[in-house]
């Protein structure tokens, strides 16, 4: 007895279950025939598109073959809108019409042949629910897209909003500090305003006294014994004119005896609080009590401008010339610095030799101290004019760059004797 023959669309198939996937197949495909009759040249094309693409999918070859079908009725299409320009525009939309019958009937005269009443199976009716799961299945995917999207924007807007909120907070305590630090200084001038408002609020810092502090350091200057006093890691102010804010900012130090002395203030604020902005701060290895050669503060490039978000402006040469000093004092010593080196550099392996800014905290000759110098005059922007001698103590400002991989943005300065 011979084996029972499945055709559909002109195509052979094996067994009944190919047969019922090319059915489901020729559902959805007799559904797309009937939409082209209306399609223009272009919505046929990007349809042809997608078939070909997987973005509508088949079981069977019936797809290639319906892809194929397409592409010679797009093929027609042309050759008709071409024929109709040719005759100077005869039948614009009507002349499409008639174009639009012709492929129809041809298409029709397509189905016919492929139908092929043989051995065709009876219609079976889980064809319809096959070619729904089809659709449903790409408008869950549609939905489920659209829902990502959302949660990402959400999230991102959440991101910002939180980025904002955090600097804020961080400029209303700097803004406070700045206060008690300007109310201090007027104190020992003999003004004695008495306490402003920030000062008055409620304590949010752990504060410690100055008997805590060693007897051994030399004085603290007044205007930083209140802000001292609130957090004892204190270790000076800093102030560059359009640079840092026009109240300055304060500058933070762990010892080298605190894990993670040279990271804490990264991502933490003045208050001890996880702040991405962080806080400036010098590193642990300097001595502000005793200075040696070099004082080195670092901070976050922010996009906001925040911490040294703008210290790269003294890429450009003309914003140097208006702006030459950097105001830093200690906690035990008021300070000027004259800028003398603008550079980029970057940090290095552990074990390279290359010339390392951020190690340079003492020279302990003056042959070492005038190496030093010449690295970081070769690797200069532009000239100030400002040269140093051994003796001298420098200021070196650090914050990240951008424009290579692990690249660093560095201002120093010379402290006027």
């Amino acid at each position: 007895m011979a084996d029972k023959v499945y055709i559909v669309e002109g195509r052979q198939f094996r067994t009944a279950a190919d047969y019922k996937l090319a059915e489901q197949d020729k559902t959805v495909i007799d559904k797309l025939r009937e939409r082209t009759h209306t399609m223009t040249t272009e919505q046929l094309k990007s349809l042809r598109a997608d078939i070909l693409k997987k973005k509508i999918r088949f079981n069977t070859l019936l797809g290639d073959d319906f892809a194929e079908e397409l592409g010679d009725l797009i093929t027609k299409r042309e050759r008709a809108d071409r024929a109709s320009a040719g005759r100077g525009g005869k039948s614009g939309a009507a002349g499409r019409e008639v174009t639009a019958r012709r492929n129809a009937r041809g298409e029709g005269e397509a189905a016919g042949r492929g139908g092929g009443a043989e051995s065709k199976a009876p219609a079976d009716p889980s064809v319809e629910a096959g070619a729904r799961q089809i659709l449903q299945a790409r408008e869950r995917r549609r939905k489920l897209i659209l829902w990502i999207s959302t949660a990402v924007a959400v999230l991102c807007v959440g991101y910002v909003g939180l980025y904002y909120y955090l600097d804020y907070r961080n400029s209303q305590t700097f803004a406070m500090l700045s206060g008690i630090k300007q109310n201090a200084e007027e104190d020992a001038l003999g003004g004695h305003p008495g306490k402003n408002g920030a000062a008055q609020e409620e304590e949010q810092y752990a504060t410690v006294t100055l008997d805590e502090v060693d007897t051994s350091l030399p004085d603290v200057l007044p205007e930083y014994e209140d802000l001292l006093k609130k957090n004892r890691n204190l270790i000076g102010w800093i102030k560059i004119d359009d640079i840092v804010s026009d109240e300055g900012l304060p500058v933070m130090q762990l010892g080298l005896d605190n894990p993670g002395a040279n990271t804490w203030y990264l991502t933490h604020s003045f208050d001890g609080k996880e702040n991405r902005n962080g806080t400036l701060f010098m590193d642990a290895n300097c001595d502000a009590a005793t200075p040696g050669t070099n004082l080195i503060i670092y901070g976050h490039h922010m996009k906001s401008g925040a911490m040294f978000g703008k210290l790269d402006k003294y890429e450009d040469e003309k914003f140097w010339q208006k702006h030459p000093t950097i105001s830093f004092d200690t906690i035990y010593e008021k300070g000027t610095y004259d800028i003398m080196y603008v550079f980029r550099s970057h940090l290095d392996t552990v074990d390279s030799v290359a010339f390392k800014y951020y190690q340079f905290y003492e020279a302990y000759s003056e042959v070492e101290f005038d190496s030093y110098m010449r690295e970081m005059a070769d690797l200069a922007l532009y000239d100030t004019g400002v040269t140093a001698v051994y003796g001298d103590h420098l200021l070196t400002l650090s914050t990240c760059d951008y424009e290579e991989e692990n690249g660093r943005f560095v201002v120093v300065a010379k402290k006027r004797n």
